[in-house]
């Protein structure tokens, strides 16, 4: 039986994870490192709470009727969503085709799991964090290879409006100049949809 730790189910959020009232369901477990992590519990992947996607429906169907008058649903954050391919791929079986669900990722998982969930997403918010190797390595402790590598997969033989880049100014790691290159390398491979900000370091 698949299962995953989930470390918070957070309901009623506006605007902030996708189109409508979604719910933002957060994975444990990830690759990254990032120096400014907001979520450094996620990096155990054996804490929180453990979820089947039966259990996890049954939790958050309470709210179907917020998704499907605001054309919401689930999105998938963490921590790294895509490392839990399979669970994803089996919700969508249970909360049918009505649902929104959209994955906050780094796209820093092996290309299968991209393929696995790619055919049931309705879109990806991608936290690309900055494009050149050695600005990222950097920031998150490991190179963004496979991140470069499957945007362009999705790209290719995706939907590229599903797809939002979240490209931010990082203090102490990049620049406006480098912010800016990484813009102009994304709009080259096709990305349409591009949200540059800022970083607020407390």
């Amino acid at each position: 039986m698949t299962s995953a730790y989930i470390f918070a189910v957070s309901r009623h959020r506006l605007l902030t994870d996708g189109d409508g009232c979604t719910t933002l369901v957060t994975f444990n477990g990830c690759p990254l490192r990032c120096k400014y992590c907001l979520n450094k519990v996620s990096w155990d992947p054996l804490k929180g709470r453990q979820y089947t996607p039966e259990s996890l429906f049954e939790e958050v169907k309470i709210d179907q009727l917020y998704f499907l008058a605001t054309r919401g649903g689930i999105t998938f954050g963490g921590g790294e969503p895509l490392m839990q391919a399979e669970f994803i791929k089996e919700f969508r079986t249970l909360c049918g085709p009505q649902w929104r669900l959209v994955a906050e990722t780094s796209l820093n998982v092996p290309l299968d799991n991209v393929k696995t969930v790619d055919p049931v997403l309705d879109g990806y918010i991608v936290d690309i964090k900055d494009l050149d190797p050695a600005i990222y390595k950097s920031y998150t402790g490991i190179d963004n290879a496979l991140v470069l590598s499957n945007l362009e997969w999705i790209l290719q033989y995706g939907d590229s409006c599903r797809v939002t880049v979240r490209v931010p100014h990082i203090p102490n790691f990049n620049t406006d100049q480098d912010v800016a290159k990484s813009k102009e390398r994304l709009k080259a491979m096709g990305v349409a949809n591009i949200d540059e900000f800022n970083y607020i370091i407390r």
